[in-house]
């Protein structure tokens, strides 16, 4: 009688190792907040010294220089006020005649009421060129 042999012990084969498990996804920092738009430019409006309500008489004409023939064009730069007011006045450019500048500064400065400028809305004071003609007729 053949002895047979025992089967062979069927050994199973070790289990691979568990997968670890997978990290937690690791949040994406916040995308950072969209920069704000830049503020719109302000809304600068000139002051004006033509508005027809304001009632600017002209110069008086010395009578100086009506004799002798002057006239010219005098540009006196003046810092207009909140309240439409000159607040300084000084000659940008001269006649040529010192009369005529004169009254020109005076004018400008002492007599006349402005349309003040304005930054998005609000009064605000502002220089301002102001041209007088002094013609002869």
């Amino acid at each position: 009688v053949q002895e047979s042999a025992a089967p062979a012990p069927v050994v199973a084969a070790p289990a691979p190792p568990a997968p670890a498990p997978a990290p937690a996804p690791v949040p994406a920092p916040p995308a950072p907040a969209p920069a704000p738009a830049p503020p719109a430019p302000p809304v600068v409006v000139q002051p004006s010294s033509n508005a027809a309500y304001l009632n600017n008489p002209p110069p008086p004409y010395p009578p100086m220089s009506k004799r002798l023939g002057e006239t010219g064009r005098v540009i006196v730069r003046v810092l207009i006020g909140p309240n439409g007011r000159a607040q300084e006045a000084r000659i940008q450019r001269s006649s040529g005649f010192e009369r005529l500048d004169e009254i020109a500064l005076e004018t400008a400065r002492d007599r006349w009421r402005y349309v003040p400028g304005t930054r998005n809305g609000v009064p605000e004071a502002m220089w301002f060129n102001v041209p007088i003609n002094f013609v002869l007729e």
